[in-house]
């Protein structure tokens, strides 16, 4: 019925520049419907390089949840690649309104490409057989959302960089897949990212049937994500995953 395939598994600047990780995204495929979330540097050639093989030129959507370069690095090439080119006008760009603009990250000859461009906010969306909204707004430096997908009985949210506040609980409190972006080993106060203790917290509060840890920085690496796992599995009696590149989960909805 689906899946969600991580192209990438890479957070912060060091891991993305030194490719540490791959920084491509995620796909997500529901039904007849495929979209790309986040496309970092190197989104295409992962998406190339899958086995089985995901065509780019296939995509409904591309979603960016903001417009920092690990996450919106390779938009333009998904989206001359969704749209075959220029030539077929097609799919759709989801978009923060600050990522789109004079100091976008959307080159202005690609902005007719997709059949459409929608500004994203707090509020609902749909494409295809996927419906979406954006339940609440993150704190992080510039315009930043995450995502909350309802596929059949599946609530499957996104994360996105952010600072941790209270808000985020009861916005994806019925996840029953939550995906988190946990860049930082401990606490940093002076950045806007989940540190491993935030996503703790989460996890403890929401009590999804399964989360998945991903877009790691440099003291997430350190700390060697695979012991972290086992670690928190046990302490959670949760179905816990840290991603790696390539790293699949199957939708059964």
């Amino acid at each position: 019925m689906g899946f969600i395939k991580f192209l990438g598994s890479a957070g912060a600047r060091f891991v993305v520049m030194k490719q540490l990780r791959a920084s491509g995204g995620a796909w997500l495929k529901f039904k007849s419907t495929n979209l790309i979330i986040d496309p970092g540097p190197g989104a295409i050639v992962k998406v190339n390089s899958c086995r089985p093989k995901l065509d780019p030129c296939k995509l409904d959507a591309i979603i960016l949840t903001h417009k920092h370069l690990d996450h919106s690095g390779d938009v333009n090439v998904m989206i001359e690649a969704m749209t075959e080119g220029g030539f077929k006008k097609r799919g759709a760009l989801f978009i923060p309104a600050d990522a789109l603009g004079a100091d976008g990250v959307v080159f202005s000859y690609l902005k007719n490409h997709p059949k459409e461009i929608t500004i994203l906010n707090q509020g609902k969306f749909s494409i295809g057989d996927i419906s979406f909204e954006v339940p609440i707004v993150n704190l992080h430096s510039v315009m930043t959302y995450g995502l909350k997908f309802y596929l059949g009985k599946e609530v499957v949210s996104f994360v996105s960089d952010t600072r941790y506040f209270d808000g985020l609980i009861d916005a994806y409190k019925n996840s029953t897949l939550i995906i988190l972006n946990v860049v930082f080993y401990d606490k940093r106060k002076d950045y806007d990212h989940l540190c491993l203790d935030d996503a703790i917290k989460i996890i403890e509060a929401i009590k999804p049937k399964k989360a998945v840890l991903t877009h790691f920085g440099m003291s997430m690496l350190k700390n060697k994500p695979h012991i972290l796992e086992e670690q928190l599995r046990a302490k959670l009696k949760t179905d816990i995953k840290f991603a790696y590149d390539g790293f699949k989960v199957d939708l059964k909805v």
